[in-house]
């Protein structure tokens, strides 16, 4: 038998489950997507069902080591990195979750967030957050509240409640372990983001008890190790965390102040890396921690502008208008037309986020004529997905009072080199697509090597991250400035 070890990373995301062996070169020797369904109740509402989560987590982590045909003996740590905002409550003694999980983009609790304005400074200087259905902590009161004797039961001890990746480690360790990392916690809008706690004042004004909450530590680090988890022996570390877009922020390897990376998923997302300077924003965007690593005393921080929805445009055009029956085939369909010929897609089915945060804004198809056609919807799609992150990159310049450099780009949707284009000629700055594209499951490899010694520092993983393709802007000036315009007279139309 082999002595190489492999680190695992299980990147839990919005529409499925990734689960990923990797070397010590971080090539990727086995790899295993597994979709889970997307649950609607009511309008507005989304779900996920925990326990096919953590059955398609056990199902992926025997498929990856069958496929790279090694001994599970051979995992020298486990990283995770997951949905970020997405609440799960359990019972603490059976580990079965009570309810479904209320995922990021549910819009459930919209009505009790507007009654939150008041409170809307306090918060914001807490936590870098806006007041939105978005983040976990009115999620987490919606539970307490609706499910049968949940707050009873939490104020007796019985409960537990966290974001995905503590409600795996509870699985993984079986229930001995009840933590997060502090790019999580962040994004709960229950934890101050200077001190890396959870503040009294928030779990007030949420209604939130913190014995339920998990124990909030840094981002690479031993959180705990497996126990009883089919097809893994006891005694794995679980050694490093992070909310997916973090995760992605340093799987890219933008390790210093000013490096900004996009992730292409089910929503798009804009992070810079700040450093140790928490800049708040005045253009409507988010300070968020970003990690912190094992050692370190101090926290990394991060800017952050996400579009809600993103890939899951091309799915809608699949799923739901039937426009093509595989997501590959947008590309081909948008490149038989030269433009959108006045087209827009404004993808704001669950709300605007940054820089506008409008919950109650919804989607529209506009400026269609007699001879719009498939291709026109098929390129406005793609054009809305880079347009909404020019919005955003435009409020970090905004805040940073200087042009970013260039942008690095990851997840499924970079593939298509004509949204890749578009991106960096909307944009006006070179977008760089590297070599390992996974880079959420890379960042959750990354921290969890870190924390076990498996790679010596952030000097080898820069040497071991590389650019595959360059995209250089070839739009005018002229060009870009009008399209930008004709774009935001598109998105007014469906703002408040």
């Amino acid at each position: 038998m082999s002595n190489q070890k492999y680190i695992l990373a299980l990147d839990q995301g919005t529409t499925g489950t990734t689960v990923c062996l990797l070397d010590q070169r971080a090539q990727m020797q086995a790899s295993v997507n597994l979709e889970h369904e997307q649950i609607y109740p009511h309008p507005g509402w989304v779900e996920h069902d925990s326990e096919v989560i953590w059955a398609n987590v056990c199902k992926g982590i025997h498929a990856v080591l069958e496929q790279a045909k090694i001994s599970a003996a051979q995992v020298a740590a486990i990283g995770i990195t997951n949905q970020r905002e997405t609440v799960v409550l359990w019972d603490k003694a059976t580990h079965r979750p009570l309810y479904n999980a209320i995922v990021w983009q549910c819009r459930r609790t919209t009505e009790f967030c507007a009654r939150l304005k008041p409170k809307a400074k306090t918060i914001s200087k807490k936590t870098g957050l806006v007041i939105d259905p978005y983040f976990s902590a009115s999620k987490i009161r919606w539970l307490l509240d609706n499910v049968k004797d949940a707050r009873r039961r939490a104020q007796q001890n019985q409960l537990k409640v966290g974001t995905i990746d503590a409600f795996l480690l509870w699985r993984l360790t079986n229930g001995q372990v009840h933590k997060t990392d502090v790019s999580n916690a962040s994004r709960t809008q229950l934890m101050n983001i200077q001190s890396g706690k959870w503040d009294e004042e928030l779990l007030k004004i949420f209604n939130v008890p913190q014995n339920i909450l998990p124990e909030i530590c840094s981002s690479s680090g031993i959180f705990g190790v497996t126990a009883r988890v089919p097809g893994l022996p006891d005694g794995i570390p679980i050694a490093g965390i992070a909310g997916d877009q973090q995760a992605a922020l340093f799987g890219q390897a933008c390790f210093h102040s000013g490096m900004a990376k996009c992730t292409f998923g089910t929503g798009s997302f804009l992070l810079m890396n700040t450093g140790n300077k928490m800049l708040r924003s005045r253009a409507g965007l988010l300070t968020t921690v970003a990690w912190q690593l094992k050692g370190h005393k101090h926290l990394t921080y991060a800017l952050e502008g996400g579009a809600f929805i993103c890939g899951a445009a091309v799915q809608w055009l699949r799923d739901q208008l039937q426009i093509i029956k595989h997501s590959s085939e947008i590309e081909a369909l948008a490149r038989q037309v030269e433009s959108n010929e006045g087209v827009f897609l404004i993808p704001a089915f669950v709300g605007l986020g940054a820089p506008y945060w409008e919950p109650e804004a919804r989607a529209a198809l506009v400026g269609m004529t007699r001879g719009t056609g498939r291709p026109h919807i098929a390129r406005a799609t793609l054009e809305a997905m880079a347009l909404q992150n020019v919005d955003i990159l435009m409020a970090m310049e905004k805040d940073l009072q200087r042009r970013i450099k260039g942008v690095r780009v990851d997840g499924g949707a970079v593939q298509n080199d004509l949204l890749m284009q578009m991106q960096a000629d909307y944009l006006g700055v070179p977008v760089e697509r590297p070599q390992q594209t996974e880079s959420t499951v890379l960042g959750a490899a990354f921290l969890a090597g870190l924390g076990v010694g498996f790679w010596s520092g952030i000097e080898e993983l820069q040497k071991i991250w590389q650019v595959q393709k360059k995209f250089e802007p070839r739009l005018t000036r002229t060009a870009r400035t009008q399209s930008l315009q004709a774009w935001r007279n598109a998105v007014a139309r469906v703002r408040g």
